[in-house]
């Protein structure tokens, strides 16, 4: 069945300009997609490879080498100048979220192995990819093995596989393209800056639009191919356009004006290293190819900066992605007024003025006419208070290891199908995933003595179970005590802050995230458990505090909910997080008694928590360090959550396996 033509995408500019420039360029590095669910992400990805123009390879090499000049180091080479060649059309290979890494890297061929005894590698799909498309959907979810993989090959345009005793390199040279959801989690820093560009996409919110897109799908489905042949026409034009421009991508010149224009911008963002220059200036020469000309244009410079630069420049994962275009047109102009100094040329008229300021008095420049409004009142005895100064959290662990399958993620230690190769063991059960060499190892001493020359016999003895160690995501559940004692000397600011950069840490590290707030006598579900940590974001800073302290009720409240999800999603572990001055002032004839046995609850339930002693007075109670007690849970100042000394945290938790 054909593919859903690229020029029958209705919308997504920006989207299919950076796919584009890509396609024109390769060297630019690829596309990151960032967008909601349905918003045809994939499928304008994979109509992006029947545009890209045919490759040669060398007839019969697995690895894709280019007869013009093929690898020296081929594994299925060494190829002669002048080998036979075949001709093909570019490959879209996708990489599944699941994939193993010997699907990834490649392995030992096993049937070469057992049939002639010798050696061989079978590619994965980092071969398959070469000079082609590597597509990653949900690339977010991606494990970090695979993740590490990725940024080897992308960095150095070659594959290294040292495994089961082959030892084999191999060119991988690839456009990357990744899609992802926001809502379900970030991309490790890393892997984000390999992608030259980023687009964000959103679904129209024009009827008429939104209209046509359901109208050319329908269309799509119900005959594919006489709906591909309505765009044939458009797909070859824009397919020759594409090869037009490759052509014209060696004459074109980036001038030095153009070079000062990139690198003042990206200095002006305080972007991380030189990457971004480089980028930014291929995507650039790309541009000023596509459009057909000879010298690279400051409108060239400031689209090739909007689509490379945004997840680059610095920003905490809940601020909205984007650069703020008046800034940049500001570093634009700096760069011009510098090339023109330096040429000597006269300044161009202020069109708004006789004076850089365009004749504004310099008393109309300050805004501040009022003050800043007091925080906003919640009502008689409340207060909502502006949230602290955010940091970068120690690492928070469930302590011990997940022997279960447990959800992919970046915080605590587990065990299962993905991840790192460890090591093998005898299955107790139904094996898992099998070890495929260290079950030939535990057999092969025993083949002559079984009879067994011709083919191989195995057993059940024989079979070993591989042992794989990644990182899983947890339910990370904040308990947060909001009672009017946490107003007093801006405690609640001070709290607010720690509490965002622990939501900031569990949006990095793939978590679910909940909130419950007791204050006055009852506890409220505030946020259900999400991967939306954003919401639990806005729900915190907009959190008011006052009245009594209903501890009891909190700690309750949080014990019945995890419960639920235990039910419900058991593979994911969760991890409390107690954020309190430890008093308690409502709940009961006897509050602390009340408290102290809701902690005992959760204890005798095995939930892992961290007490966050929010009590900053000169004179300390210590009575959030005598909940933890009772929770049997280590207890923390707000100060001590940033300290590099708690590196080791983990281990002043109990040890016990939640």
């Amino acid at each position: 069945m054909p593919s859903y033509p690229f020029t029958a995408v209705v919308g997504l500019d920006d989207l299919r300009l950076a796919l584009l420039i890509n396609a024109v360029s390769p060297a630019v590095g690829g596309v990151l997609v960032r967008g909601e669910k349905g918003t045809a992400k994939s499928t304008i990805v994979r109509a992006l490879a029947g545009l890209l123009p045919t490759v040669d390879v060398v007839a019969g090499c697995r690895f894709s080498c280019d007869p013009a000049a093929p690898d020296p180091l081929c594994p299925d080479g060494p190829h002669e100048l002048g080998a036979g060649r075949v001709t093909r059309e570019a490959r879209l290979v996708e990489l599944p979220v699941g994939a193993s890494e010997d699907r990834v890297a490649g392995s030992l061929d096993i049937e070469r192995a057992l049939t002639e005894g010798v050696k061989a590698f079978e590619p994965g799909l980092l071969a398959a990819a070469h000079r082609g498309v590597l597509y990653v959907d949900e690339v977010n979810l991606l494990h970090d093995h695979l993740v590490d993989l990725l940024l080897d090959a992308a960095a150095l345009g070659t594959a290294y596989v040292e495994r089961e005793g082959v030892s084999v390199r191999h060119a991988s040279r690839f456009l990357l393209v990744g899609t992802m959801n926001p809502e379900e989690g970030e991309l490790r820093p890393q892997l984000l800056d390999r992608f030259g560009l980023t687009v964000e996409v959103r679904a129209t919110r024009e009827p008429a639009e939104r209209a046509e897109v359901v109208r050319r799908r329908l269309a799509f489905e119900a005959d594919p191919e006489a709906f591909a042949a309505r765009f044939a026409d458009q797909e070859r034009e824009l397919a020759g356009h594409i090869a037009a421009a490759r052509t014209r991508l060696a004459s074109v010149t980036l001038g030095d004006d153009a070079l000062r224009e990139i690198t003042t911008v990206c200095a002006a963002f305080d972007v991380d290293g030189l990457r971004a220059d480089l980028v930014t200036a291929r995507a650039a020469i790309a541009l000023a190819a596509w459009a057909g000309r000879d010298e690279v244009t400051t409108d060239d410079v400031r689209q090739a900066v909007l689509l490379a630069l945004p997840h680059r420049r610095r920003r905490t994962p809940f601020e909205e992605p984007g650069l703020d275009e008046s800034r940049l047109d500001e570093a634009l102009e700096q760069a011009q007024e510098q090339s023109r100094q330096e040429r000597g040329d006269e300044p161009e008229p202020d069109p708004d003025g006789d004076g850089p300021d365009g004749g504004r008095d310099a008393s109309s420049l300050d805004d501040s006419s009022g003050d800043e409004p007091a925080p906003g009142q919640g009502g008689a005895g409340e207060s909502t208070a502006a949230a602290g100064a955010t940091f970068r959290p120690v690492a928070l662990k469930v302590p011990g290891r997940n022997h279960a399958s447990g959800v992919a993620g970046r915080r605590s230690s587990a065990e299962g199908s993905n991840g790192r190769l460890t090591g093998d063991r005898t299955p107790e059960g139904r094996p898992g995933s099998i070890h495929l060499m260290a079950t030939l190892r535990a057999a092969a001493p025993y083949q002559i003595a079984r009879g067994r020359v011709s083919r191989l016999e195995l057993r059940g003895a024989d079979l070993r179970e591989a042992v794989r160690e990644g990182r899983e995501g947890n339910l990370v559940l904040f308990c947060v005590d909001a009672s009017g004692s946490m107003a007093a000397r801006q405690r609640m600011s001070a709290v607010k802050g720690a509490v965002l950069s622990l939501l900031t840490d569990a949006y990095q590290r793939r978590d679910k995230v909940g909130l419950v707030v007791f204050r006055g006598h009852e506890a409220t579900l505030v946020l259900p458990p999400t991967s939306s940590v954003d919401a639990a974001a806005r729900r915190m800073t907009e959190l008011p505090t006052g009245g009594r302290t209903p501890l009891a009720a909190g700690l309750n409240r949080c014990a019945d909910l995890l419960a639920v999800e235990r039910v419900r999603d058991p593979r994911r572990r969760p991890l409390l997080v107690v954020v309190t001055d430890g008093k308690a002032t409502s709940g009961g004839a006897s509050p602390v008694d009340a408290a102290r046995a809701a902690a005992s609850r959760l204890a005798h339930a095995r939930v892992a928590s961290v007490v966050v002693d929010a009590d900053d007075g000169h004179v300390r109670l210590g009575l959030a360090a005598d909940l933890a007690g009772y929770l049997e849970a280590p207890c923390l100042r707000i100060a001590d959550l940033a300290a590099a000394p708690l590196a080791g945290l983990v281990q002043s938790f109990t040890g016990r396996a939640a």
